[in-house]
C-alpha cells in the first residue's frame, strides 16, 4: 500500500470501521511509523499530537486486530477494517460516532448474553432451556416469525419492532445452538456485498 504522508504533513487519516459489522468506529491519524507498525504487528497503531505513536488498546486492552487496510484515491487516507475487542471510543461506547455504533453494539451485546448463558451452568435460564430443547428452540424462531410478519401486515410499527427483536434473540439462540453467532451472519452479509 503506497501513502502520500507529505499531504497531512507526514501523517495519514485513519477511518476505523468494524470488519464484521461496518459500524464506523473511529477517526485518528497515522504517520509513518505507525503504518508500519500496523502492518508488522496486525493490530492498530496511531498517531497522536500528544501522545506520538500508540498501540490501539495498550492501556485499556480494548485492541484492534487488522483485517485489511485500503488506501483512498488520493492516498492520504486509509480504511482499517478491524476486529475490535472491545469499545472503540475513549468514553468506553462502541464507536466515537455515537449513531453508527448503536445498532452493532446492541447486537454485539446481544451476541455476548447468548453465549454467556451458553456455556453457563444455570439450569433455570431461558436461553439454557432453549438450547437444551431443538424442537422448542425451532418452534419458538417460528413463533416469533409469524408474530413478525402480523405485526408487519398489520402496519403497527411498534409491534413490528418488539416482534423483530423477539425474532433476533430467537434467532441469536438458534445460531449458538450450532456454534455459530451474530458475528457469522455478519461475515455472510459482509462476502455477499463484496
Amino acid at each position: 500500500m503506497t501513502l502520500d504522508f507529505d499531504k497531512g504533513g507526514g501523517r495519514v487519516i485513519v477511518v476505523t470501521r468494524d470488519a464484521r459489522t461496518g459500524a464506523l468506529l473511529m477517526v485518528a491519524h497515522a504517520d509513518r511509523e505507525a503504518i508500519s507498525r500496523t502492518e508488522a504487528t496486525g493490530e492498530m497503531h496511531y498517531t497522536s499530537r500528544t501522545r506520538g505513536l500508540w498501540r490501539k488498546g495498550e492501556t485499556s486492552g480494548n485492541t484492534q486486530k487488522v483485517v485489511r487496510l485500503t488506501a483512498d484515491c488520493d492516498s492520504d487516507a486509509v480504511l482499517a477494517d478491524v476486529v475490535p475487542a472491545g469499545p472503540a471510543c475513549h468514553d468506553g461506547t462502541v464507536s466515537c460516532f455515537r449513531e453508527a455504533g448503536e445498532a452493532s453494539g446492541a447486537f454485539a451485546r446481544l451476541d455476548a448474553v447468548v453465549q454467556s448463558r451458553a456455556q453457563s451452568g444455570d439450569e433455570k435460564s431461558y436461553t439454557r432451556k432453549l438450547l437444551a430443547d431443538r424442537n422448542l428452540r425451532l418452534k419458538k424462531l417460528g413463533e416469533e416469525m409469524a408474530e413478525l410478519v402480523t405485526a408487519c401486515a398489520d402496519g403497527d410499527r411498534e409491534r413490528v419492532m418488539e416482534e423483530a427483536a423477539d425474532v433476533v434473540y430467537h434467532l441469536t439462540v438458534a445460531l449458538r445452538a450450532l456454534g455459530l453467532g451474530l458475528t457469522d451472519v455478519a461475515s455472510a452479509l459482509d462476502r455477499r456485498a463484496r
